[in-house]
This record gives structure tokens, sequence and C-alpha cells, in this order.
């Protein structure tokens, strides 16, 4: 009950974003300015702000994107297996694939804070920058086929790996960080959880759900039951501590991001596929999530 109660207000953030579109006639156009504040302004400023911060070796480092690359290899695997069990549509499973892998931030590192505080969010904000370029990796090779050759270029201008590569950067070499400067920095990623969880709630949509019902089942499984299950062993493998069991288990608990089914519109994937898989992650992970965490408690 402890942990349902630590997730429900995240969920009901999310829940507020879609009565505000849906039922408070706020429109479109503003949860989509507020997405592009929170991606390029307010998320980079939190994910900076806690790497910077955080208690970090070179070795401890190492240790946590091990267990990251770890496990993103391992949901890729698993997404790509639904090619021979299932022989789905070639073109939809490239949409959907990464819905089994990619993972939503906002919900992540603001779960962390509730669990843990400052040091949770800081391993989370770890363990995301080093999964962002994994992830998008995987994507954009799945859609390859529908690309336009400047893909890469848009994966090393990402403002969350130039976040965390600067974050990491300050903390190894243990360059400070003035004082005001930090603390706008705070300020900023204060602002980035609430909105970015309120801008989730605000993509759910379940129109077309019935369409490759079996695929989006898969991934969704995948993302949500499979996946902590791998995250689980490869805690133990590792020998991580409590902090970084709990959190590489949130990790990979987390629904897929809307950022999938933009990323899935680019490149001339099946967007609306994407989009519901994604939803129906995110809705039944307000009930996996809190079950998951039970497991790591001590």
């Amino acid at each position: 009950m402890y942990v349902i109660l630590l997730v429900l207000p995240d969920f009901m953030l999310i829940a507020l974003g879609w009565v505000l579109l849906h039922k408070l006639n706020f429109s479109a156009d503003f949860f989509r300015s507020a997405e592009k504040l929170v991606y390029y302004v307010l998320f980079p400023a939190l994910l900076f702000q806690s790497i910077s911060q955080a208690p970090l070796s070179p070795s401890g480092a190492w240790l946590i994107f091990q267990a990251t690359a770890a496990l993103c290899a391992f949901g890729v695997l698993m997404a790509w297996f639904a090619i021979p069990v299932l022989r789905p549509n070639k073109l939809a499973h490239a949409s959907v694939a990464q819905c089994a892998y990619r993972f939503n931030t906002y919900i992540g590192l603001s779960i962390a804070g509730s669990l843990g505080g400052a040091a949770s969010q800081s391993i989370m904000a770890v363990i995301v920058g080093f999964a962002v370029p994994l992830a998008n990796v995987a994507a954009v090779h799945g859609l390859a086929r529908q690309g336009n050759g400047k893909v890469l270029s848009e994966i090393l201008r990402n403002p969350f790996i130039i976040a965390t590569v600067s974050g990491l950067l300050f903390n190894l070499l243990q360059i400070p960080v003035p004082k005001p400067i930090d603390t706008a920095l705070v300020r900023l990623g204060a602002c980035a959880l609430a909105i970015g969880l309120l801008c989730v709630g605000a993509t759910l949509s379940l129109h077309g759900a019935r369409a490759a019902a079996t695929l989006m089942g898969w991934m969704i499984a995948v993302r949500l039951l499979i996946m902590p299950l791998g995250a689980l062993a490869i805690g133990w493998a590792l020998d991580l501590s409590l902090i970084e069991r709990q959190m590489l288990l949130l990790f990979s608990a987390l629904p897929a991001s809307s950022s999938a089914h933009v990323l899935t519109a680019r490149l001339g994937g099946d967007a609306r596929l994407t989009a519901v898989t994604m939803s129906i992650g995110t809705l039944f992970s307000a009930i996996t999530i809190p079950l998951w965490l039970m497991t790591v408690t001590t």
C-alpha cells in the first residue's frame, strides 16, 4: 500500500492532463508547446543538475552503464523475437517494437524522487541518460527503411544526451557549478516533472485499439512484465546495491514514451498503432509499477 500511495500522485497528474485536453477544452497546441518546453529546456536542466551533483565514481558509473546496456539489449531482443513467433506485418512491427524498450522518463524520475529523494532520482537520471542513445539507435534501426538520412544527427543533437554527457563530465571532472546556476536548474527541474506528466496524459489515445491486438499485447507484455524480470536478474548478476536495483527495476517497468509516436510518424511508420500501444501500456503500468516495486524493498 505504501508504494501504491507513492506512485498514485504521478498517475493522478497523468489523468489530469487527459481531462484538461478532452474535457476542459485546453488546446492540443498548448500541450505541444508545453511538451517542447519540457523536452528542450526543463528536462535537460533536471538531467544535468541531477547527474552533475550525484555521488558518482567512474567505477560506479561504469557499473550502471553495464546494467542499463544489458537491460536495453534484452528488451530489443524480446521485441524482435515477435517476428518468428507472430510473423507480423513488417511495418507494423517496426512501428511498435520500440514500445517494448523505450521508456517514459517523466514518470521514472518523478517516482524515483518519491521513493528515495535526490539519491534515487540521481541514479535514475544516470540510467535514463545512458539509455536514451541506446533506445534511440535501436528504434531508428527498426524504421531505417523509412528514414531520411538525418536521424543520426538528430540523435547526436538530442537535448537529453547533451545534458547527460555534460552532467557526467562536470561530475567526474569535479567541475563546480556556480550556486545561482545550480539553484536555477533545480527550479527548472521541479517544473519539468509536473508539466511532463500532464503532457503524458494529453497524449493518451485508444482510437484504433483493436488493430494488431496480438502484436500490441506482445510489446506491452515485454515492456511491463518481461523487462522487469530481466532487471531483477541483471541487478543480481552485477551485485548492484539496493537503491541501484530499485531504480533499475523501476526503469524496466516504465511504459513507452510519447516520443516513440513522434519518431514513428517522422520515419513513415504506423504512428496511430504506436500511439495506441503506448497509451495502453501507460494505463496498465499504473497497476504493474507498484507491484514490481514491492518485490525490491529489502
